[in-house]
């Protein structure tokens, strides 16, 4: 381990312990005494107030009400970073502006010929999904629906919630509790649990016009929401079990709801359970493009005969009757 990552490490293990010793630290980071004081005192040197204590049994505790130094990054974090950001440009993603103001606080920070080498890997890095040529690292053309963020700071108080919608040209309201915030096609959706209809619902955060907190009186516990959706999960009346072929395509791309699960230890089969709603249109045609997606690499124990129908007339409208 480098020292500045040793160094790093051994400020988070002192600041979250009332009292430690050298003895301590030589154990816990398998470094000798002389290195152990060294560190500390460095640790000291940048402003963590510690106090030593005197004696036999004696040690160091952090003064109370302190708070920890300045975080270094070594190089490769930064590179870790500034990667990320590079990964998931064009994804309109949460809080784009703040993103925008980090990665000019990194570059900032780091000396001139690490940002020649970020400027490289700027360069030559493609990412699946990315734009190379725009919006750039620091471009702002990406921003998301400006419902997202409003959305993201109200649920972390508070799941249920009342939309608002306007979906051609009607505004529509949905009390819900909601599941899950996910990107989609390119596209933000709610998952989320109707609290009127008592059922799964998926929501574009593009429609959305209003979100505020629902009322406390009408809302249904938790609990009972998750009992009532494992109910209709146990519905299940598509069963597949995946080869390695189809494993390796479903984790290109699955929907949400879907999951596998393996059956055995080398993760080279699994098994694939879930619900189909054979009445919804959509969710019809996307199920049967996805099965197909998966390729000839499944066998089926059980499947509605709606979407095999839909299989062999999608195929049919393809190759004909061959």
């Amino acid at each position: 381990m480098k020292k500045v990552e040793r160094i790093n490490i051994i400020m988070r293990y002192i600041n979250n312990r009332a009292h430690f010793t050298i003895s301590e630290i030589m154990r816990e980071f398998d470094i000798s005494r002389s290195t152990a004081i060294r560190d500390i005192r460095e640790i000291e040197a940048m402003g963590m107030p510690l106090v030593a204590e005197v004696g036999r049994d004696g040690g160091y505790f952090v003064m109370n009400n302190s708070v920890l130094p300045t975080v270094r990054f070594t190089d490769n974090e930064i590179k870790a970073l500034i990667i990320a950001f590079m990964a998931t440009k064009n994804q309109q993603l949460p809080y784009l502006k703040s993103r925008h103001s980090l990665a000019e606080k990194l570059l900032g920070l780091i000396s001139e010929s690490q940002q020649d080498d970020l400027v490289l890997l700027n360069q030559v890095l493609l990412f699946e999904g990315t734009n190379p040529h725009n919006p750039d690292l620091l471009d702002l053309s990406d921003l998301p629906h400006p419902m997202l963020e409003q959305l993201i700071q109200i649920i972390l108080a508070d799941r249920y919630l009342l939309l608002s919608t306007e979906e051609a040209d009607e505004v529509k309201s949905y009390p819900i509790y909601l599941l899950h915030l996910y990107r989609e096609k390119n596209a933000w959706q709610i998952e989320a649990f109707d609290l009127e209809q008592h059922k799964r619902r998926i929501i574009p955060v593009d429609l959305l016009t209003d979100v505020k907190p629902y009322p406390g009186k009408k809302r249904i516990h938790a609990k009972k929401i998750a009992e009532q959706l494992n109910k209709r999960e146990e519905a299940v009346n598509l069963v597949l079990e995946l080869g390695p072929t189809a494993i390796a395509q479903f984790k290109k791309y699955h929907p949400l709801k879907i999951s596998m699960a393996y059956t055995n230890p080398f993760q080279t089969t699994a098994i694939l359970k879930t619900f189909i709603n054979v009445q919804h249109p959509d969710e019809l045609a996307e199920i049967t493009n996805w099965l197909l997606f998966l390729g000839r690499d499944i066998r089926i124990r059980e499947m509605p005969k709606e979407v095999m129908e839909s299989i062999h007339a999608t195929m049919f409208s393809l190759f004909g009757e061959s």
